[in-house]
């Protein structure tokens, strides 16, 4: 299931760039979002997997990061954004330190890890970079969306196919766009709290993974298959001049779009994470009323694009 995105993407923000790349049998991948942006990341998870999110302080001396890189792969597929960081040296890309040049180049990781399945590398980083553009982001089962499932909680391996989507809408002069890779421990949901795609029983009907929780001896649980290996990772991203302070507090906003459309979510066997990213040249202050709408129109945006990772149709 890869699909073209039908109207809206995160690359309608202007300054971003987006790129996929996946092993050859498209059952793992990263995907790579060009810079350069000011960026900032909420991590609600209990499990991240990740790297150089320092650089994403406030008060780290790096004004701005080159790349965000998201991969399959475990903390194996971190590699991709080694790939990423050469490709960017090459281009003359990185922040100046003394003669050196060294692109800044956070990264997330989903768990998708299934025997003989090659691993996201530096080479598939690259070629990541190569494919970014500006076009409207391809959906579904692509990039680092390619192995996602959604609904475990009768165990690894037993999840419904997910992917990653991607939104973006418009407020004032202003826009924000989304991309998601969605490999959640719980379902997701639709605006009226049903379930969309999720955990579902021997008869495919979804048996509603919050219920089952509730209902069921804790002991029950298959804790071994299922802690560390779910992840929901997130990116929101605008053209408003926003600080890097006020990025994280977008980002906060916007990740209460996880608490609305997966259930459960932020569990103990979840690293999710949610970035927020802006592209204007430099930040302005901007008043407390027009961060709560921002971060309202994020939050949104990631919501429809948490549902269109699993839309099943082409």
């Amino acid at each position: 299931m890869n699909r073209k995105s039908e109207r809206r993407s995160i690359t309608d923000v202007s300054g971003i760039r987006v790129g996929h790349a996946a092993e050859p049998e498209g059952r793992s991948g990263c995907t790579v979002i060009l810079g350069p942006f000011r960026a900032a990341v909420d991590v609600p998870g209990m499990a991240p997997g990740s790297r150089e999110l320092g650089v994403l302080s406030p008060e780290h001396v790096a004004p701005h990061v080159d790349a965000l890189v998201l991969s399959g792969g475990s903390s194996y597929g971190l590699a991709a954004a080694d790939g990423a960081m050469a490709w960017l040296e090459e281009r003359g890309k990185g922040f100046r330190v003394g003669g050196s040049l060294v692109p800044l180049v956070p990264s997330a990781v989903i768990f998708d890890l299934e025997e003989g399945v090659p691993r996201p590398d530096a080479a598939m980083g690259r070629t990541a970079c190569d494919a970014a553009s500006a076009d409207p982001v391809l959906e579904g089962r692509s990039g680092a969306g390619a192995g996602a499932t959604v609904g475990k909680v009768r165990g690894h391996g037993t999840g419904q196919p997910s992917g990653l989507g991607s939104w973006s809408s418009t407020i004032g002069s202003w826009t924000v766009g989304a991309l998601v890779v969605v490999n959640a421990f719980g379902d997701v949901l639709d605006e009226w709290g049903s379930v969309l795609a999720g955990a579902a029983g021997e008869d495919g009907v979804f048996v509603n993974t919050s219920r089952v929780l509730r209902e069921s001896d804790p002991a029950s649980l298959p804790v071994a298959q299922l802690a560390g290996v779910n992840t929901t990772l997130a990116v929101v991203a605008t053209d408003a001049p926003l600080s890097r302070g006020t990025l994280t507090r977008l980002a906060r906003i916007a990740a209460t779009g996880l608490a609305r459309r997966i259930s459960p979510v932020n569990t103990p066997f979840d690293g999710d994470m949610v970035f927020a990213l802006s592209t204007a040249e430099r930040p302005e202050r901007i008043s407390a009323a027009e961060v709560l709408a921002l971060g309202t129109a994020a939050r949104d945006t990631l919501e429809v694009a948490i549902t269109r990772a699993v839309r099943r149709e082409e």
